[in-house]
């Protein structure tokens, strides 16, 4: 279902617990990624398990406007990516994109290395802190590309083949580390990337390409080695299961007091959410096919909580987590230290009855880089407290499924405003809601 217009707001009926099965498909940190990696090689690729989200319609479009043919495979959830006639696109047409996404930012190596030049224009993405494009275009000079700045967007050159650097990040971005994979797999000699990100997403990334001919090495001490080779071909991959979507709807099971079975989801990737689900009172159980959550009966735990990059707590994990938290005895202790303002959309819970304190200082185990900032990014959650229903308007991508769970599990009716936006990340999250029991629906027209 897709989900705007006036069909925007969503009316949802609290008070009842989420009991029932769904299914995650492909990672959205992932699939668009290994998308446009299609583009860099020289034969079509196959990529499975792909959820339809909004994400994967602006890159396959965006992939179409270059003259890659994109249509779905032989089963459900495949699509066929044909990169053969690779060619220029209109710049009004590349511009229509502009805002509706970031990912536009990594056609910007897969094409210089295709026609020897690009044009990215302005950039979307979820309003959660400082995510500077500019280290991308920093990285592609190093690469030996030549980029000039116009009032529409950014026009990248290569007047030669783009050649191999050594390249220090100084956090372990995943975009960042996205972009070099991307540029350097076809760029000549080495390039040695430092303090990459090594989340599983990037791992699977690196399948891809390695699937697609390319040479890539990890150490254990986030350096990545990549070397250049002269020609790519196709690859056919199954996407991993989107770990970020499964905790989602593991915090609405314990948020709700209900029993959620995700199917696709899988333990090595959700390690670390699982031991913290379990240290605040939630219950799980482990299968061939997925993870049953569930709220288990008596009190919630507090806890203290610091996201991190992976291995460590994840920062999309923290958000509809916090929401359970609120229902938990004592209290909670939230260091975010990934995105400067992820802890804003808290101030929303505490208008339905949340009892959440930001703070500046860093009340985590250490120190970091925004402790001295003047940023609040750190949050102390008192409870149990109860929700109410209230007038919602989502603020980004993981906010919003957060407002959601805070709606199902208030007492009362709330109207959640701008749920489009969930749609980048969460596939058929209102069939989904309905599967579950929820009570919600479009206003004028009742969906459960």
């Amino acid at each position: 279902m897709t989900v705007n217009g006036s069909d925007d707001v969503l009316l949802v009926h609290g008070g009842t617990p989420l009991e029932g099965e769904i299914r995650v498909r492909g990672a959205k940190n992932l699939v668009p990624k290994a998308m446009v990696a299609a583009l860099l090689g020289s034969a079509p690729s196959r990529l499975r398990n792909v959820p339809e989200i909004r994400d994967v319609r602006v890159v396959r479009g965006l992939l179409q406007l270059h003259g890659v043919t994109v249509r779905p495979g032989e089963e459900p959830g495949e699509l066929v990516l044909d990169p053969t006639h690779v060619e220029s696109a209109n710049v009004a047409d590349i511009d229509a994109h502009a805002g509706s996404s970031r990912i536009p930012i990594l056609f910007c190596g897969p094409l210089l290395h295709r026609l020897g030049h690009a044009f990215i224009p302005g950039l979307g993405g979820c309003d959660i802190g400082g995510r500077p494009i500019d280290f991308h275009f920093d990285v592609l000079r190093q690469f030996g590309a030549k980029i000039d700045k116009r009032a529409d967007g950014q026009y990248l050159e290569a007047p030669q083949r783009l050649r191999g650097t050594k390249i220090r990040l100084p956090y372990p971005s995943v975009g960042a580390t996205e972009q070099v994979l991307l540029t350097a797999v076809l760029a000549e000699g080495v390039t040695e990337l430092s303090n990459a990100a090594v989340e599983p997403e990037i791992e699977d990334l690196i399948c891809v390409l390695q699937k697609m001919g390319a040479i890539i090495a990890m150490d254990t001490d986030r350096t990545i080695r990549i070397t250049g080779v002269d020609s790519l071909g196709g690859y056919n991959h199954q996407a991993i299961p989107d770990r970020l979507e499964a905790a989602s709807w593991a915090s609405a099971a314990l948020a709700t007091e209900g029993n959620i079975y995700v199917r696709g989801a899988q333990q090595r990737s959700m390690m670390t959410f699982l031991n913290t689900y379990r240290k605040v009172g939630g219950a799980f159980d482990i299968d061939d096919e997925g993870i049953r959550f569930w709220h288990p009966g008596g009190q919630l735990k507090s806890i203290a909580l610091e996201t991190d990059v992976h291995p460590g707590f994840q920062t999309d994990w923290q958000q509809p987590l916090v929401v359970a938290l609120t229902q938990a005895t004592g209290l909670s202790i939230i260091h975010e230290t990934v995105y400067e303002s992820r802890l804003g959309f808290t101030s929303a819970l505490n208008q339905m009855g949340a009892h959440i304190q930001l703070y500046r200082e860093c009340l985590g185990g250490s120190d970091c880089r925004f402790g001295q900032r003047n940023f609040l990014h750190s949050a102390v959650v008192s409870g149990p407290t109860r929700l109410q229903g209230a007038d919602l308007v989502i603020p980004d991508l993981r906010g919003g499924f957060s407002y959601l769970i805070a709606a199902l599990a208030a007492q009362g009716t709330s109207r959640v405003h701008g749920i489009d936006l969930i749609n980048r990340g969460y596939e058929n999250f209102m069939e989904k809601l309905v599967e579950l029991g929820a009570k919600v629906e479009l206003p004028g027209k009742a969906l459960g």
